[in-house]
């Protein structure tokens, strides 16, 4: 087999319809403007929607806790022992999601594939909705436990799916939190019924919630009043709370049952020590200083209003997630690089991380960004609009 010509003849492709994806360097901390490219821009593709990553308190809390111990966790919590930091973190995070107990793991890729598969399997079924994450979709297939997918944010197709679901061991409702690309989020008080009506568990994956939503920043969970419904919760690290890593969060049984059974936890290198102590200083000033969330949603509402009144079709959502959805991979593309050469970047999003046809540019604006930054990024999609013959 001739490889080379094979990855070339796959590279082809994947640039005629353009999918084609590179990486980008930047050579800067995670702020409204970044060095992208060795040129700086406004950056509205960040995540890291509170600006935590470099608040000087979370900087000196990693910097203090790598001079004591060191840059790495040298093995896996189960076999190299297990740090202090980890309980101190997970018992911050139980706390602001008032659960019994919390797990840390490495990602929020290796939550979600570790965490289905000790609840479900062969003889179980999975009701999962169609626009979940793929990490929650790859954890569902991991599982062998039979799939549903019931239409997005859908609650009667859902009951519909699982009418005539009695024949099953168990049964699992899988759903994202906050949809990364959309921004929406599920009605889990209607699901909570659902799933109590029918004897399922149900896990929320709000990676992009935890931390932005809620009285206290608990997330979706909270915002929508269903905290005491026994849900499972898996949350990100890497977020609002501005470092990396995820968890899984919900009573101790559960939690017991993941140290024992997860094997994204049991088989992955613990996170470094000041990895630890940023996340765990992160959560603290979520909980203690709501005025980064109100300068989050301030300036998204500011950056929503404004594109929509240049006539910008946005998604219409709650959150701090912007979808302009342009269509084909190509013009979003022509569209992202016109935006970028006017100084903003927003990455064009195209399949497979969405469907066909719906292509997009993710816009999030952060705590981080100044009036006037986004005053000129919403210059830059008004040039980038005519620079590309005003098909957006």
């Amino acid at each position: 087999m001739d490889t080379d010509r094979w990855l070339e003849d796959e590279r082809r492709e994947l640039e005629q319809a353009g999918h084609w994806r590179s990486l980008r360097p930047t050579m800067s901390a995670p702020a409204g403007r970044v060095l992208l490219d060795g040129r700086e821009v406004i950056s509205l593709a960040s995540t890291n929607y509170l600006g935590l990553s470099a608040h000087p308190e979370v900087v000196r809390a990693c910097n203090e806790a790598t001079l004591e111990y060191g840059t790495g966790a040298s093995g896996s919590r189960l076999i190299a022992g297990n740090s202090h930091l980890y309980e101190i973190l997970e018992s911050n995070i139980a706390a602001i999601l008032n659960t019994e107990a919390a797990l840390v793991f490495s990602s929020g890729y290796l939550a979600n594939i570790s965490t289905i598969p000790p609840l479900v399997g062969e003889g179980d079924l999975i009701l999962s909705d169609e626009r979940n994450h793929i990490s929650l979709i790859e954890g569902c297939r991991l599982s062998r436990a039979a799939k549903r997918i019931y239409r997005h944010c859908d609650p009667e197709h859902l009951k519909e799916l699982l009418a005539d679901s009695s024949n099953f061991r168990r049964r699992l409702i899988v759903t994202d939190g906050v949809f990364s690309m959309d921004g929406d989020f599920p009605p889990l008080a209607e699901i909570c019924e659902i799933a109590e009506t029918y004897d399922a568990m149900l896990i929320v994956d709000d990676v992009h919630g935890f931390g932005i939503l809620g009285q206290s920043g608990g997330g979706v969970v909270d915002y929508l009043g269903v905290a005491d419904r026994g849900i499972i919760q898996i949350g990100a690290l890497s977020k609002a709370v501005g470092g990396v890593g995820a968890f899984v969060a919900g009573s101790k049984s559960l939690i017991d049952l993941l140290i024992n059974r997860a094997r994204g936890f049991i088989f992955t290198t613990a996170l470094p020590p000041g990895t630890l102590a940023a996340a765990s200083t992160a959560i603290d000033i979520i909980r203690s200083n709501p005025e980064f969330r109100y300068r989050l949603f301030a300036n998204v509402h500011s950056l929503r209003t404004r594109l929509s009144e240049a006539g910008f079709q946005l998604l219409p959502n709650e959150t701090h997630i912007l979808p302009l959805i342009l269509g084909e991979a190509k013009t979003t593309t022509q569209f992202a690089d016109a935006l970028l050469s006017k100084g903003v970047f927003a990455p064009a999003i195209r399949p497979p991380t969405v469907p066909d046809g719906t292509s997009r540019l993710r816009i999030t604006p952060t705590a981080s960004h100044t009036r006037e930054e986004l005053e000129k990024a919403l210059e830059g999609f008004i040039a980038a609009r005519i620079a590309t013959a005003g098909f957006c």
